[in-house]
């Protein structure tokens, strides 16, 4: 049996309307810089290079709804982002360009839409 072709994750993309102003709203939100970038695409990595985060741009891009209804567009994943301090956190996000939501299931919790309106989640602590 031939061994097993490693694999590793190089980067996450995210679909959007705009893939640079979606790429500066995350880049000024996590700190990252842009490692890559095209006309329709943009690259970030986490500034010890483990992780990266790419965008996207798709004329026919539609925006999840959420929460969800049925047969409405779903998302399909989400980013959870810890933070140190929830409340300077959100406020931060929001005047990057985030919209807050009305979830509020959990003290340590609030999830928030991006400028694309891709849903993620602000903790405290770690999901895991």
């Amino acid at each position: 049996m031939p061994p097993t072709p490693r694999f590793t994750l190089a980067s996450l993309v995210i679909d959007c309307q705009d893939a640079h102003a979606l790429a500066e709203f995350y880049g000024r939100l996590l700190g990252w810089e842009v490692r890559a970038s095209e006309p329709d695409w943009v690259h970030l990595r986490s500034p010890d290079g483990a992780l990266g985060l790419s965008f996207q741009g798709e004329p026919e891009y539609e925006p999840p709804l959420w929460p969800e209804e049925p047969g409405a567009q779903q998302k399909m994943l989400h980013l959870d982002i810890r933070v140190d301090d929830l409340g300077p956190a959100v406020r931060h996000a929001v005047s990057l360009g985030a919209t807050e939501t009305s979830a509020r299931g959990q003290d340590d919790l609030r999830v928030l839409l991006d400028p694309a309106g891709h849903p993620f989640c602000l903790f405290l602590v770690s999901p895991e």
